[in-house]
């Protein structure tokens, strides 16, 4: 794409947080015989007790919910990017079922990451740190600040709901297609730059990651079709490392209106997760964040999510080398020593290491 050829997009992608939320099109209420299913087979699969690394969907069937996923698929690729799942009745199970079926469900929409060099492929978003994100060493999901909008490190993240914060902690979605539409209205002498390379930095995502930072396109349009890899904080922090180009006052200018227009009211959709809740999202359709919340003084009540990464071979076309899916792991790929007696199992896979970010 080039600056004479810039244009609007348009497409179910280009949503309106205000106008969403006019309706609950994007919420899917499981039915009585897709629930039952699933935990049925989230017991199983805990009784089975697979490896996690190996396992495959044809194991674990789902043909009560085999339209459901198919929806789930189809508004991910070609839809709005994202459903909000609701009707897992997970306090009455624990979390070691919950993850079960969360995994299973996953299995049947891709083939989870490692998320971390660590190995995790359930990986959790949970206070485990009282820093804040002022400070360089904190790990954005380990923290209770707000999180700037981002794009993860996958085709599909999908979040599920363990426990919920005492106040806060809602999960906010804003479309990058309209994000894009709306630099391309205000500046569009700004907006060829989302074309071009931008460093990341990778260090401030995974302290144990290879390398500090890594490059990508925050915007690529191939074939008729749009997606998004952005992530305003990171590209700033990456500026911390001298080897990375210095960003000129143009690009400065255009992270800072891409990060604006984010924040206006009526971009974003916000959802208060309630235990039991699965979000699935296309990274390449919306960037994600999540408001500031405070939690229960037990341990044991702390908000809790567990976080799937998956990568969804639709053919989807994009450019070259466009975020960080390159570069992270698959699943049966291992970089150094991990601990795979935690990896491997979903008893330990749902109990979070509070040592790792702390």
């Amino acid at each position: 794409m080039t600056t004479r050829t810039l244009e609007p997009i348009t497409g179910p992608t280009a949503w309106r947080g205000d106008e969403l939320v006019k309706t609950d099109e994007w919420i899917y209420h499981l039915s009585d015989a897709e629930r039952d299913e699933l935990e049925s087979v989230g017991r199983r699969f805990v009784a089975d007790d697979p490896d996690l690394r190996t396992v495959v969907a044809e194991q674990y069937p789902l043909s009560a919910c085999s339209d459901a996923i198919a929806e789930f698929g189809s508004v991910m690729d070609s839809g709005r990017g994202f459903v909000l799942v609701r009707g897992l009745r997970t306090e009455e199970y624990g979390d070691e079922v919950a993850g079960a079926i969360f995994f299973v469900m996953g299995l049947h929409l891709g083939v989870p990451m490692k998320q971390n060099e660590v190995g995790d492929l359930l990986d959790h978003v949970i206070a485990s740190s009282n820093k804040t994100m002022d400070d360089p060493t904190a790990l954005p999901s380990r923290v209770r600040d707000r999180l700037p909008f981002h794009s993860d490190s996958s085709d599909v993240v999908a979040l599920m709901c363990l426990r919920g914060a005492k106040s806060g902690g809602a999960s906010s979605l804003v479309s990058g297609t309209t994000i894009y539409n709306e630099v391309l209205r205000r500046r569009p002498d700004l907006a060829p730059m989302l074309f071009e390379d931008w460093y990341f930095d990778w260090y401030r995502q995974d302290h144990d990651a290879p390398a500090k930072v890594y490059a990508s396109p925050i915007a690529s349009y191939v074939d008729g079709t749009f997606s998004t890899y952005a992530g305003h904080s990171i590209i700033k922090s990456a500026q911390d490392y001298p080897e990375v180009p210095r960003l000129t006052e143009a690009q400065i200018e255009l992270l800072d209106l891409y990060d604006e227009i984010t924040q206006e009211p009526g971009m974003a959709i916000d959802m208060d997760f309630q235990p039991g809740d699965v979000q699935w999202l296309l990274n390449y359709a919306a960037l994600h964040s999540r408001t500031s919340y405070d939690d229960y003084p037990e341990p044991e009540r702390r908000r809790h999510l567990l976080r799937l990464w998956l990568k969804r071979d639709v053919d989807r076309p994009i450019v070259e080398g466009f975020g960080k899916n390159a570069v992270v792991q698959g699943r049966d790929e291992n970089r150094g020593t991990v601990n795979t007696e935690r990896i491997k199992h979903i008893s330990s896979a749902v109990v979070p290491d509070d040592s790792w970010g702390a």
